[in-house]
């Protein structure tokens, strides 16, 4: 008999009941069989390219003959750059700052010294530069770092004044050392401090001039181990520079000095000049001055030498810039510097140092910028920096980026940018111009857009990963200049500083219209133009957007409470003579009882506004005081180009504004959306009395320039406001709340202090309830308590009747509930095809004549839509896909019914979610605050990628933080920088192609002819055999606990590919004898190997045989 099993019968029931339940969510089954075509393999997350000037910059080297110029930073970042558009990032793995860096001049190859007391040899011959090898002292702590033209051998000063000797090909430390005591001998009785200054004579590689920190300069002759001559000033050393003759030399001192020397006259200096000092009368030492930290000495063959130094102002020049001083022959300019100087570095002719320099531009490195001087044309003018260096000329606070835009929007905005360019730069081309430019395979256009806290917004041209600056838009030239009236500040302005920073930014790339929020609770809305005009008075709106919960007596019977005494959304008001309070016209600043009331935080300005061709303003939206309580800031914004309309929330509720009609068509509290079905049971808070009068306290005033301001069709009869004291700075935006609000699931109740703010919104055509038969125009608007409501839109034809007949708002009823906020919504057709919103296309708003005729042929045209026909049946659902900080659902629409969610966190929570549309499928990414980035497939919510990328150190990246479609992605890694990154798997293929070459092989130049005469005689350049000098044979082996070797993680691969050029063919030639010899011997041993295997063979057959012969049939 079959045995009976209970838990088998369980299993079958519960199979049943859950196959049931999914095919009765669905409301139509067939779209559950719906093909996915992005899988998991389509997906790869990898970094790209990092844009923007390197954060906190420590130091800079530049190859002459390459011509790139490589920065180090504090964090341990190495940035290289080429030709506009030749950019790379590397980094340090320890972190430690970059404090000397040091090219292999046209061997493809950079040294780098940090502050943890390591030496690299970084490999730039491959598109992604990586270590050679590393060296790590144990001993000593690297102060300098000198490696002299065409030689392997690098010198390293350190703290303790000694100098080592470390062979670039191999990274092994030279037993050839120069010790500080023997260098100074009996110069000095104290220690000379650390070696600030390293270089060989350039007429004489024997001969090494080391510079101490206390003022002894030492000539030091490598061949018999001693000192020359020694040099003692009384002040400190910051640096030292040789005549190319090798004969004088200049030192830069401590007292803002710069003392020249000659190599064999060692009493005193031959020359003391104090280039700002006052020099006194009585022929006394002038004043001291403030250091100078760096000199160069660079000779022309035709004209007078150049000395370039930073530093050494006098000391009464309190407040004044930093500045670079150039001074050649009798002129001494003065050159003023934004930020103060890091390091500067002259652009010569030759990469030899025995030559005329001939220099041409200066490059300097400042905290904040990178300026190259010509010093070539009269008034030493700046070049045009075409990188895209500017990113933080206003600290970034917001960023949007968009990918597969229309194709003639980065022309349209190049152009108008272009006319906003300065005058004066220099007129020769940007002297950085090595590498080569990737071959980009992507050919779709990028932008991303930049919000900062000057209020001005910046569009870059972000395609083929490169940057460059578009287009700048100043939103600050709408308002009145705030004037240093303290009392009126601490009135109306809502932040201390910075109220013009930028917020939250919403764009349409196919309208072009722009529409930005700031921090002083302001909206302007913006429409492209490529014609100047000139605007009289600046179209005004006022909302008092408010929300109170008073603990209020008893309602009249019969009267079923506040909340019935809504106006119909969307139905005309009684005039405003009725409806606005008596007591507060728009005007006025105070109420009766010094209340500050219905006044915004910033003032617009009034006079006429000259708009240049680009983008130019169409309409201001403020929020007002109300009652002494100021404006919330802005949570939430959307634009649709089709309708005409902007929404925007914050904690109190939301307001739908009608840009075209300049009208307000809806305000309400959050609650008010809901209607009678509130979920939350609220609780009241206590009232503040007397702080309003009784009336239409929602009652939103229409600006314009008369004074009579009309009132808005649906002024809202509420009296509620719940309110809690909101940080208000300038750098933080709605998506802080997350860190500090409860993250309770609970959605039965809510704290009686916790503000249900507005978080995110929709436009788009589907289905407004229930049921319905037919889609309309509908906003879905999405809470910080996790709640989707739909907002039914019906407006008028387009054409003339769509700027005279009002549009109709009506809340429609509640379509989800998540944990979380609420983060992006999205729609889906029945087979999975992404719902773009509609939109309209751009037309020249400013146009006349035969284009005037263009223009309203283009406004009377149904606006583009790629939602279905309002036929459709019911049964061809949609899908709306919502995403919030905890989990993801796929509703079916119209029926309303779940029919797939997804948990995507329950440790953490998500910053920013996006549904993207990638080559062949869409999908919704994530990024979460624990650093997890993340993709789930659409509809179905499988998770097709999961990688622990960048965990949360600050908010800055989480308010940066953007998807966008076709698998990129960016955040500001630093306040000055951008980090591109990609989650698809073609592009991190293709990525190699899209880097550029930093290396190109180039000739290095002649080494510069002796003449016949220094030939004859000498005077010459001497060479020197270093390989003798410093090599194992003679300078026997380093100590061994002084530094560990580390080698790269190429090994001998890497190696070769920076072995090249005049000092590296014997390696090179070297490597290969052991390679071909190694292959050979791995051959004649394979050989014999198979020869010793063939005779084994032989023998045990022939054994087996003699054993076998004499055996019948039946024996075996």
């Amino acid at each position: 008999m079959k045995k009976f099993n209970i838990r088998k019968v369980l299993d079958g029931l519960k199979e049943q009941a859950s196959s049931s339940v999914s095919s009765g969510q669905s409301g139509a089954p067939e779209n559950n069989l719906m093909h996915e075509t992005l899988q998991s393999e389509n997906f790869q997350l990898c970094k790209t390219v990092r844009h923007g000037f390197p954060y906190q910059p420590s130091s800079m080297a530049h190859d002459p003959v390459q011509k790139i110029l490589a920065i180090g930073t504090q964090s341990g970042a190495l940035r290289l750059f080429g030709r506009p558009g030749v950019e790379c990032y590397c980094q340090h793995e320890s972190g430690a700052a970059v404090i000397s860096l040091q090219f292999l001049i046209n061997e493809g190859a950079l040294v780098s010294a940090l502050a943890d007391d390591s030496v690299h040899l970084w490999n730039l011959r491959q598109r992604r530069p990586a270590i050679l090898h590393s060296l790590k002292f144990n001993r000593e702590r690297i102060t300098f770092v000198h490696l002299p033209f065409q030689s392997k051998w690098l010198y390293i000063g350190t703290e303790k004044g000694n100098i080592h000797i470390v062979n670039v090909e191999s990274f092994t430390l030279s037993g050839y050392v120069i010790m500080w005591n023997k260098a100074i001998e009996l110069s000095s009785k104290a220690h000379p401090g650390p070696v600030v200054h390293i270089s060989d004579n350039p007429m004489d590689e024997g001969k090494l001039i080391i510079g101490y920190e206390a003022g002894i300069v030492v000539l030091w002759d490598l061949k018999s181990k001693k000192a020359d001559y020694r040099y003692t000033y009384d002040e400190a050393i910051h640096s030292v520079a040789w005549h190319h003759e090798g004969k004088q030399f200049i030192c830069s001192h401590s007292d803002g000095t710069l003392t020249i020397w000659n190599i064999k006259g060692q009493g005193k200096p031959f020359q003391t000049i104090t280039p700002h000092g006052k020099q006194p009368k009585d022929g006394k030492k002038p004043e001291p001055c403030k250091p100078i930290l760096k000199v160069e000495y660079k000779t022309t063959r035709l004209g007078d030498p150049f000395m370039i130094l930073s530093g050494g102002l006098s000391y009464d020049t309190v407040g004044r810039r930093p500045c670079l001083t150039v001074m050649h022959g009798k002129s001494t300019a003065v050159l003023e510097m934004d930020y103060p100087i890091v390091d500067f570095l002259t652009l010569c002719e030759t990469p030899y140092s025995n030559d005329f320099q001939e220099p041409y531009a200066v490059v300097v490195l400042l905290e904040k910028d990178l300026v190259v001087i010509d010093l070539a044309q009269n008034g030493y003018p700046i070049f045009e920096n075409p990188y895209p260096l500017t990113i933080h000329e206003s600290p970034v606070t917001c960023c949007e980026y968009f990918a597969d835009c229309p194709v003639d929007l980065i022309p349209a905005l190049y152009s108008v940018g272009s006319r906003q360019k300065r005058q004066g730069y220099s007129k020769k081309e940007w002297p950085i111009s090595g590498g080569n430019w990737g071959l980009g395979t992507q050919s779709y256009p990028e932008i991303i857009i930049t919000g900062h806290a000057d209020g001005t917004v910046k569009f870059w041209d972000a395609s083929a990963i490169m940057l460059q600056v578009l287009y700048k838009l100043k939103t600050a030239k709408v308002f009145e200049k705030s004037r240093n009236n303290k009392e009126d500040k601490q009135n109306t302005e809502i932040v201390d500083e910075d109220p013009f920073a930028i917020q939250i930014m919403a764009w349409c790339p196919e309208s072009r219209m722009l529409c930005v929020a700031g921090v002083s609770a302001n909206l302007i809305i913006y429409r492209f133009s490529k014609q100047e005009i000139t605007t009289e008075v600046v179209q005004l709106l006022e909302v008092r957007l408010q929300y109170e919960v008073n603990d209020m007596e008893s309602p009249p019977e019969g009267g079923g409470g506040g909340d019935r005494d809504l106006p119909t959304p969307g139905a005309a008001s009684p005039s405003p003579q009725t409806t606005g309070p008596p007591t507060h016209p728009s005007t006025s600043s105070n109420s009766s009882d010094g209340v500050r009331d219905n006044v915004p935080c910033l003032k617009v300005r009034s006079t006429p506004l000259k708009q240049s061709s680009g983008y130019q303003v169409e309409l201001v939206v403020q929020l007002v005081w109300v009652s002494g309580e100021p404006p919330q800031q802005i949570t939430s914004l959307a634009l649709n180009s089709s309708y005409g309309l902007i929404v925007f929330g914050n904690s109190n509720g939301l307001a739908v504004v009608d840009y075209l009609q300049k009208t307000v068509l809806l305000n309400l509290g959050t609650v008010e959306l809901y209607g009678s079905n509130d979920p939350y049971q609220r609780q009241a808070r206590s009232p503040r009395k007397a702080r309003q009068p009784a009336g239409g306290l929602c009652d939103i005033n229409e600006g314009s320039a008369s004074e009579d301001r009309c009132k808005s069709p649906t002024s809202a009869k509420m009296s509620r406001k719940l309110s809690l004291p909101t940080e208000l700075k300038p750098d933080l935006d709605h998506r802080d709340n997350s860190f500090s609000r409860s993250r309770s699931s609970s959605v039965t109740s809510i704290d009686k202090e916790a503000r249900e703010a507005i978080t995110s919104f929709h436009f788009c055509e589907t289905f407004a309830r229930k049921g319905d038969s037919a889609i309309t125009p509908c906003l879905y608007v999405g809470t910080s308590l996790g709640t989707v409501l739909a907002v039914a839109l019906n407006l008028p034809p387009a054409g003339e009747q769509r700027l005279l007949q009002p549009v109709i708002v009506l809340p429609s009823g509640t379509l989800a509930r998540l944990k979380g906020s609420i983060l992006r919504m999205a729609f889906l057709d029945n087979t999975g095809t992404f719902l773009p919103p509609a939109f309209e296309t751009w037309y020249e708003p400013n146009a006349a004549g035969a284009d005037s005729e263009e223009r309203d042929k283009a406004r009377k045209r149904r606006p583009v839509s790629v939602s279905p026909s309002t036929s459709q049946e019911l049964q061809e659902s949609q899908y709306a896909v919502v995403c919030s900080e905890k989990q993801a659902k796929v509703i079916a629409l119209p029926s309303q019914n779940c029919i797939f969610k997804h948990s995507i966190t329950e440790t953490s929570f998500v910053l920013r979610a996006d549904v993207v549309q990638m080559n062949i499928g869409n999908c919704v990414a994530c990024f979460c605050a624990n650093g997890h980035i993340m993709t789930l497939s659409l509809p179905g919510l499988r998770p097709l990628l999961d990688v622990n990328y960048l965990p949360l150190t600050d908010m800055r990246i989480a308010r940066t933080f953007c998807f966008t479609n076709l698998g990129q992605a960016m955040y500001l890694t630093s306040p000055t920088e951008i980090q591109r990154i990609t989650y698809s798997q073609e592009t991190c293929e293709n990525l190699q192609e899209m880097l550029g070459e930093l290396f190109t092989p180039v000739e290095t130049p002649e080494a510069p002819n002796r003449g016949f005469f220094k030939g004859l005689f000498g005077g010459g350049a001497t060479s020197l055999d270093r390989e003798e000098l410093f090599g194992e044979t003679q300078a026997g082996k380093a100590s061994r606990g002084l530094a560990q070797h580390i080698p790269g993680p190429q090994g001998l691969e890497g190696m070769k590919g920076a072995a090249s050029g005049v000092v590296a063919d014997l390696a090179r030639a070297r490597i290969a004898l052991d390679e071909r010899g190694q292959k050979l011997g791995e051959l004649d041993e394979r050989t014999a190997a198979m020869l010793a295997s063939a005779d084994s063979f032989g023998k045990h057959a022939h054994d087996m045989m003699l054993k076998c012969k004499d055996k019948k049939w039946y024996q075996f």
